[in-house]
């Protein structure tokens, strides 16, 4: 059922002072604009049934909430409203009416008035506030431009609104189409509403429209933007397929496809393991769809490189004759009996049995004693690559395993990339400085060693990069390492230690005979018949010059002496030079080290000590004097805690047994005790100075000097006992070194005296004892 309004005059109409109200939901109607309507509820159809009986007049308030369901809907609408006539009313089957309204004015509610089955109010009718002069002529120009280019952005809109517009001769009238026209929040739409000040209601529509022609202009903008990157990215795809039309009919093919083909056949010549097939062939899928020009595909490119290219199956022959092998280990160094014979014995095993894993060796000792370049010279004896690796301040644990693919210009780690480069699965591979491995917030590369260097887990080894296992089980890794205990006990449990000792005299004499003397002769352009070292230069290099266990130091002296040579075979002061011990100092200058030995131990209360540190053993001083005062004893020296105990607990020992040592006890009560040990600016610490410091107090106590070339190392207790300490080899050959004759040890270190070499057991007298009062007999002279 549809009915229609007949004519009235809206002009003259006269308003009804109560009015039915309809309230509106997310929509708001201003007067002389047009609005469609659905009425669902009873109550509000009765309202509609009732108007259309009368005049047609009813009251719009909006609501200020979007649900219809309100336990108080009269609070929840605002108080200014649109009366509206009722223009069409239809009906349909569900007894829902369909309206078409048309808004009169604006109104205010006084009051709701109860009794009907919907709402009514007492209302109060608003007119605008009439405001003509420049400024409503301005803004109401500024609208009309404003609105135009709205019409231009927006598609909904006819294109001859804008001229609609122009046509509108009332300020208050534009303002309100305007504002009805203009997407906005029902808050903002219900401020217009409520504004009957005409020239406020232009300002505040302007507003909204400047807020919304934003909106729209930067959608533009966005749509212009994606339109032109998707018209050239379908003007790009044409021209390819052109491009691709073109190299099929010249019987060309695309440089991506030629590229995966070459992958595909590198995948299928090298033979990879099943894991690393499937996953080659996995990416080169990936490979074949992806454009050139994609980040992603120079990732998988990448990838697939590292793959084709790692020694899976490639190794080289073993050089499994052990005299050559031999003559070749005793060719390149002097000494190192004990790692000869290790490599000697795994050749020999692999010999009798080829397919036996490769050790994990550490050769542990101070600087300079050859063990990097053993390692070459196994490798040269096996007829293997040779690889290398500092391990020295390595913090990170993708250095061992990698970077996963995810990050921006992953690589594997130094592991694979050292076998890549060795061209075989075989090497053998030197992890150098392995004591000096660190660890932050981004891993622990040590804990990433232990698959690395464990025979029974190394056969799958997984990097984050290829994410396929590599089997190392065939690799020689070869360690180094100048101390052990900065090395994690569960890594160190893998490896087995070779300990590299320093060198004696004579064998350092023979070094340089053999190997530094001509190496350096030959760095510097000299001939054998311009620079001749006799033996008792080279002796005096040595005990004059350097103090170290290793070589670096002796070389580098000879590298001095060869330069000099150079400089005066260059210039034409001679042809040819022979290096005596008279006449060192003009090459090296004044000797540095003197034999302070029987200087310094010629008073009382002066013992030799000895010592190790991360470059071998040392000898150390222990000075004591006493003087008139308070009883007391100071220590000096940059002396550690446990030395400090060490020397306290030697004191207490003495005071303890005064009377069975022949001291006056009552000495103890007068006198001020001082313990000294130089060198004052370096710090020293550990246990085994305290028999030292014990003789040397017994010594000053007794006025009686310790004997000439007497040394000795030692831990004591309180009651006496002489406990083993460890470096032992490296302490006797410092004592040997300087020229001491006696040594006393504890008795539980007498075994380790069989890695002492011959020659130095010949020469100095060993004492191994139990007891303070036994080291006391033999070092105290009677």
């Amino acid at each position: 059922m549809i009915q229609q309004q007949s004519q009235i005059d809206l002009g003259t109409e006269k308003l009804p002072e109560i009015l039915p109200v309809l309230p509106l939901f997310d929509s708001s109607l201003y007067p002389k604009m047009v609005l469609p309507l659905v009425v669902m509820q009873g109550g509000s159809v009765q309202l509609v049934d009732e108007a259309m009986s009368k005049d047609r007049i009813v009251g719009l308030l909006a609501s200020k909430k979007a649900s219809k369901e309100a336990e108080d809907p009269k609070a929840d609408l605002y108080s200014v409203g649109t009366s509206a006539l009722i223009l069409r009313m239809a009906k349909s089957d569900d007894n829902n009416a369909q309206l078409l309204v048309q808004g009169l004015g604006r109104f205010r509610v006084l009051e709701f008035i109860d009794g009907k089955p919907y709402l009514q109010a007492r209302v109060e009718h608003i007119k605008d506030k009439e405001s003509k002069g420049k400024e409503t002529e301005a803004l109401v120009s500024n609208l009309l431009t404003l609105f135009a280019r709205i019409v231009e952005l927006t598609p909904g809109l006819p294109k001859d609104m804008a001229n609609m517009a122009k046509s509108i001769q009332e300020p208050g009238i534009l303002a309100d189409m305007v504002a009805s026209l203009i997407n906005s929040a029902s808050e903002e739409k219900q401020k217009i509403l409520e504004t009957d000040d005409v020239r406020k209601r232009l300002k505040e529509v302007t507003r909204q429209v400047n807020h919304h022609l934003e909106i729209l202009e930067l959608g533009n903008k966005i749509q212009s933007q994606v339109k032109g990157d998707m018209e050239k990215s379908q003007r790009e795809y044409y021209l390819r397929q052109q491009m691709k039309a073109i190299r099929e009919e010249l019987g060309e093919k695309d440089d991506a496809a030629v590229e995966v083909d070459d992958y595909r056949t590198k995948v299928k010549d090298k033979n990879l393991p099943p894991e690393a097939l499937k996953e080659a062939e996995r990416e080169l899928n990936r490979l074949s769809r992806m454009h050139p020009s994609s980040a992603e595909y120079t990732v998988a490119s990448t990838y697939l490189d590292w793959l084709t290219t790692l020694p899976w199956n490639e190794s080289t022959k073993d050089n499994l004759d052990i005299k050559k092998a031999r003559k070749v280990l005793d060719e390149d160094h002097f000494g190192l009996d004990k790692a000869k014979k290790r490599i000697i014995e795994f050749l020999a095993v692999r010999k009798l049995k080829p397919e036996s894993k490769g050790p994990i060796l550490c050769f542990a000792g101070p600087p300079g004693t050859g063990k990097t370049s053993l390692g070459k010279s196994i490798a040269r004896a096996l007829g293997r690559k040779f690889i290398r690796i500092s391990l020295g301040g390595v913090r990170d644990e993708a250095e061992i395993r990698g970077h996963r693919r995810t990050y921006v210009g992953a690589l594997p780690g130094r592991v694979i990339q050292g076998i890549r480069s060795a061209g075989s699965n075989n090497p053998v591979f030197m992890l150098d400085e392995i004591d000096k491995v660190g660890s932050d917030f981004r891993g622990d590369p040590s804990s990433a060693l232990l698959e690395v260097l464990d025979p029974e887990q190394n056969y799958s080894f997984s990097d984050h990069y290829l994410d396929v296992s590599f089997d190392l089980s065939k690799v020689m890794f070869i360690t180094t390492a100048n101390v052990l205990h900065t090395i994690p006990p569960a890594l160190r449990d893998r490896m087995e230690v070779l300990e590299l000792l320093g060198y004696t005299e004579d064998e350092k004499i023979k070094i340089a005979g053999r190997y530094l003397v001509p190496r350096q002769r030959k760095a510097h352009g000299l001939k054998s018949d311009q620079i001749l070292f006799t033996n008792g230069a080279v002796r005096r290099i040595i005990t004059g010059y350097t103090r170290e266990a290793g070589l670096r130091n002796l070389e580098r002296e000879i590298a001095t002496i060869c330069r000099g040579v150079a400089t005066k075979i260059a210039e034409g002061d001679a042809g040819s030079v022979e290096i005596k011990v008279q006449n060192i100092a003009k090459y090296l200058g004044p000797e540095r080290i003197y034999p302070e030995v029987l200087a310094r131990t010629s008073v009382p209360g002066v013992a030799i000590g000895l010592a190790w540190t991360q470059t071998g053993g040392e000898i150390l001083f222990v000075e004591a004097t006493a003087m008139k005062g308070k009883k007391g004893l100071i220590l000096t020296g940059q002396l550690g805690d446990v030395m400090k105990e060490s020397a306290t607990a030697a004191l207490s020992f003495i005071r303890t047994n005064a009377a069975a040592l022949g001291i006056d006890e009552e000495y103890f009560e007068n006198h001020e005790i001082h313990v000294h040990v130089p060198a004052g600016a370096i710090p020293k610490d550990g246990p085994s100075a305290g028999v030292t410091m014990l003789t040397a107090l017994y010594s000053l106590l007794k006025n009686k000097p310790i004997e000439k070339y007497l040394a000795m190392t030692g831990e004591i207790t309180l009651r006496g006992q002489v406990l083993p300490v460890g470096g032992i080899k490296e302490k006797v050959l410092a004592a040997h070194n300087i020229g001491i004759k006696t040594l006393i040890l504890p008795k539980w270190n007498e075994r380790d005296i069989e890695e002492i070499p011959k020659k130095v057991q010949k020469e100095i007298n060993f004492h191994f004892v139990e007891k303070m009062l036994d080291v006391l007999k033999i070092a105290v002279e009677k």
